[in-house]
C-alpha cells in the first residue's frame, strides 16, 4: 500500500478529535515531566526547541519518550499548545504520542496540540481552501469500494473488459504515478491511461477526492497560493515529524510549505531503517535533510535500551556496509548471557522443526511466555512449514504483517476444488469454487440451485446432478453447470485412480480452469502476483511431500487441519509466537528473536538485488536484528523446495558481514547428533514434569 491509501482517522484534528478522548496514566495522575530522567543526547534533543532539528534515532534508543518530552518541554518554555504540530503515519502513533504527551503535561494543557497523520491534515486544509481549487467545500472522500466500483464502470465503458483489465491494476499504476509526481497522460498503457483519466475526471464532476488527492490538493495549494501558504505557517510555529524515514516526495514537499520562515522544524527518525524504497519511501529525505532547511542541529540517540550488547554487535557490524549512510553506533550497558547464534539447516522443514521444538522447550522447561518468542521471515510464503510445526506441537501462533498461509485465497481456493474432489456433497467448498475461476454461473443461478436443493432436501452438488432440478435455469446456464458437473467428476475419476500425483493432478486441473490468469487479474501489484504464484507452489509442494495414496485424499486434507474454512477467523488478535515479516517487525521487540531464512535469493531478495536495492535489504535484516531483546538467532538453509524442486541455496552475502568472532557458527547436525550432557538430562526431565504440571 502507498502511503497515499492510508485511512483517515476523525477529520476534527485536535488532540481529542484526531486521537480519542485523551486520558491520564493508568494511575489516574500525568506522569511528572523530569528532563534530569534522560541521557544527555536525549537531553539535547528535549531543549533545541528553535531553528531546524534532526533526531537521528537509532533503533531501542528512547525515540517516542524523546519527542514527547521534547513537545512538553516547548511548552515549558511558552510556545502556544495550538501551535503545535506533530506528524506521524499511522492514527495508532498518533494515538499513542498524544497520550503520552498528555501524560506529562496533563489534559487541558495538551488539549489544542495538533497530533495527526499526513493524511488527516491535508483534509482539515482542504477543508478550509479547497474552493479555490474549483471544488466545494463539503467534498467527499471516496473509500477503497467507492473508488474499485467506479473504476470497474469505467473500464467496461472503454472496453477494457475484453482485455481482462481489473480496477485495482489502474488504481496501483495511477496511484503509483501520482506519488512520482506524473499524471495520467505519463501512465505507458493508453488504456490504464484513459480509465485512469475519466476517473480523474469524474471524481472532479462529483465533488469528490481519493486518498492521493488528499497529499497532492493540499500540496498544491501551499505550494501555489502565497496567502493559504502564509496562514497555515502563522498557525503552526513549531512542527515535529514522527518516522521521517518514511517520507515520499510529496509528504517532504508539503512539509517543506508548512514550515515557516524560522524553521522550527524537527524531524526524527533512522536512515538505517529505512525499508520502504518499494512503496515509495524516499531516504535522501532523511540523508539530505540539510538540502532542505539549512544548518540543522543534528543529533544522535545511539543509548540502546533494548538489546544485548551481543546483539548490538552484529547490528553495528552489518549496516557499517551501506554506502552514504549517517554515521552511528549502537552502544548498551546491557550484557547478556546468550551469544548470536547463526545455525545452517538441510531444508525448511527441519528448519521449522528445529524452531518449534526450541520454543516448545523453552516454554516447557524455563516456563517463557509464547507472546516472548518471535520468528521473523521475508516473504510471507516461509510461513506455511513454521505453521504446520507449531500446529503439530499445538503452540499456538499469532500472524502478524501477513495472512496465515492457510487463510490466503488462493490457497483456500485450491483446498476447496480438493475437498470437493474428495467429498462433492461439502456444500461449503463446492460454492466457494463453483465460479471460481467465472465459468457462467452466476451468482443469481447459484441461488436457484440452493433454494431448490433446500426444497428437494438434498446437497447442492445432487441437485446440480439432476436435469430435471434444473429446469428454472435458462438454457445458457444449464450448460455451465453440466460443464462443470462433468469437469468435477473427471477429476474426481483421475483423483480416486491417482493416474498421476495428487500434486500433478491439482497442477492439470489448475491449468485447465486457467486459474492463473484469473489469480492474475486479482492481482494489484507484481510483488502480490509473486507473493500468491508462491503459496501456490508451497501448496503443490506440501501435496508431492504428503504424496495421498488412491482413494487417500479426504485423510491428506483432514491431516494438515483445514476442514474449518472460516473467512472471517482473525488470527492477529490471538496470543502466542508471533510469525512476522520483516516489515512488518519495525517498531516491535521481542524477548528471543528468530531470523528464518537468511540466504542468498531470499535475503538479499534477488529481485532487490537485480533492482540494485542491496542496501535497503540490509536495513531489512538490520531492523529484524534489532527487534531481539535477550537472544537472537539467525538460520539458513542448505536446500529448499522451489517450484516442486529441491535447490541448492547459499547462505546469506551479509551473514559474510558480520565478523565471526561476533556469533557462534552452529551445523544443524552436530546439534542433532551431539550426545546429552547432565544440564540437558536434567533440563530433558524437568521439561517433562513441567508438562505434566501444566496437564
Amino acid at each position: 500500500m502507498n502511503f497515499s491509501q492510508m485511512r483517515l482517522p476523525a477529520v476534527d484534528l485536535t488532540l481529542q478529535g484526531a486521537c480519542g478522548t485523551m486520558r491520564r496514566d493508568k494511575l489516574g495522575m500525568a506522569e511528572k515531566f523530569d528532563i534530569n530522567k534522560l541521557n544527555a543526547a536525549q537531553r539535547e534533543a528535549v531543549r533545541v526547541i528553535d531553528g531546524p532539528v534532526l533526531i537521528l534515532a537509532g533503533a531501542g534508543t528512547g525515540k517516542t519518550r524523546t519527542v514527547t518530552c521534547r513537545i512538553a518541554q516547548m511548552l515549558k518554555q511558552g510556545v502556544e499548545a495550538k501551535g503545535i504540530l506533530a506528524l506521524t503515519f499511522t492514527n495508532k502513533a498518533a494515538n499513542e504520542m498524544a497520550q503520552r504527551v498528555a501524560g506529562l503535561v496533563g489534559k487541558n494543557e495538551a488539549r489544542e496540540m495538533t497530533v495527526c497523520t499526513f493524511h488527516s491534515l491535508c483534509v482539515r486544509i482542504l477543508r478550509r481552501e479547497i474552493g479555490r481549487l474549483g471544488y466545494k467545500e463539503n467534498f467527499t472522500i471516496l473509500t477503497g469500494s467507492d473508488q474499485s466500483g467506479l473504476i470497474k464502470r469505467l473500464i467496461m465503458e472503454h472496453g477494457g473488459r475484453r482485455e481482462k483489465l481489473e480496477p485495482g491494476q489502474v488504481l496501483a499504476a495511477y496511484s503509483a504515478a501520482r506519488n512520482r509526481g506524473l499524471t495520467y497522460h505519463e501512465i505507458e498503457d493508453e488504456l490504464i491511461a484513459a480509465v485512469a483519466r475519466a476517473y480523474q475526471k469524474e471524481l472532479k464532476a462529483q465533488n469528490a477526492v481519493d486518498f492521493d488527492d488528499l497529499l497532492i490538493l493540499a500540496e498544491r495549494l501551499l505550494r501555489m497560493d502565497n496567502e493559504v501558504r502564509a496562514t497555515w505557517q502563522e498557525r503552526f510555529s513549531h512542527i515535529t515529524v514522527d518516522e521521517f524515514q518514511d517520507t515520499n516526495g510529496l509528504q517532504m514537499s508539503l512539509l517543506r510549505q508548512l514550515v515557516g520562515p524560522a524553521h522550527n522544524v524537527c524531524v526524527v527518525g533512522d536512515d538505517d531503517q529505512s525499508i520502504y524504497g518499494w512503496r515509495g519511501a524516499q531516504i535522501s529525505n532523511i540523508l539530505e535533510f540539510e538540502r532542505f532547511f539549512p544548518n540543522p542541529k543534528i543529533i544522535k540517540l545511539e543509548e540502546n535500551y533494548r538489546c544485548t550488547r551481543q546483539v548490538l554487535d552484529c547490528a553495528n557490524a552489518l549496516i557499517r556496509h551501506n554506502v552514504g549512510r549517517r554515521e552511528k553506533t549502537l552502544r548498551t550497558t546491557k550484557v547478556g548471557n546468550e551469544p548470536v547464534r547463526v545455525i545452517s539447516m538441510p531444508g525448511s522443514e527441519e528448519e521449522a522443526d528445529f524452531v518449534a521444538d526450541e520454543i516448545e522447550q523453552m516454554h516447557r522447561r524455563d516456563r517463557v511466555a509464547w507472546e516472548d518468542c518471535a520468528v521473523l521471515f521475508r516473504a510471507n510464503v516461509q510461513s506455511r512449514p513454521l505453521e504446520i510445526a507449531l500446529r503439530e506441537r499445538h503452540i499456538p501462533y499469532r500472524m502478524v504483517g501477513s495472512r496465515s498461509f492457510f487463510d490466503r485465497r488462493e490457497v483456500k481456493d485450491i483446498l476447496s476444488y480438493l475437498h470437493t474432489l474428495a467429498n462433492p456433497a461439502a456444500d461449503l467448498h463446492l460454492l466457494r469454487i463453483l465460479n471460481t475461476p467465472p465459468r457462467g454461473i452466476s451468482t443469481a443461478t447459484a441461488g436457484q440451485i440452493i433454494e431448490k436443493s433446500r426444497e428437494l432436501r438434498k446437497s447442492v452438488w445432487s441437485t446440480m446432478c439432476e436435469p430435471s432440478a434444473l429446469i428454472s435455469l435458462n438454457e445458457r446456464a444449464r450448460e455451465s453447470v453440466a460443464r462443470f458437473v462433468q469437469f468435477i467428476e473427471r477429476y474426481r475419476a483421475d483423483f480416486e485412480q491417482m493416474t498421476k500425483t495428487a500434486a500433478e493432478l491439482t497442477a492439470d486441473m489448475l491449468r485447465d480452469v486457467d486459474y492463473s490468469s484469473y489469480m492474475d487479474r486479482s492481482c494489484k501489484t507484481p510483488e502480490e502476483k509473486l507473493q500468491r504464484e508462491a503459496a501456490i507452489d508451497e501448496l503443490l509442494s506440501v501435496l508431492r511431500q504428503a504424496s495421498p495414496e488412491p482413494g487417500k485424499l479426504a485423510d491428506f486434507l483432514a491431516s494438515v487441519s483445514l476442514d474449518d474454512d472460516r473467512e472471517d477467523e482473525d488470527i492477529e488478535k490471538k496470543s502466542g509466537v508471533c510469525l512476522i515479516t520483516m516489515h512488518a517487525a519495525k517498531g516491535l521487540e521481542f524477548p528471543r528473536v528468530y531470523i528464518v531464512g537468511v540466504e542468498q535469493g531470499l535475503l538479499p531478495h534477488n529481485r532487490s538485488v537485480d533492482e540494485g536495492n542491496l542496501d535497503e535489504e540490509r536495513r531489512l535484516l538490520y531492523v529484524g536484528i534489532t527487534r531481539a531483546q535477550e537472544q537472537l538467532t539467525l538460520t539458513y538453509c542448505t536446500s529448499r523446495n522451489r517450484y516442486g524442486k529441491q535447490e541448492k541455496c547459499a547462505p546469506s552475502s551479509f551473514l559474510s558481514e558480520i565478523p565471526t568472532e561476533l556469533c557462534e557458527f552452529i551445523d544443524y547436525d552436530r546439534v542433532l547428533n551431539a550426545p546429552a550432557d547432565e544440564t540437558t538430562c536434567k533440563n530433558f526431565f524437568a521439561s517433562m514434569r513441567a508438562m505434566l504440571d501444566e496437564d
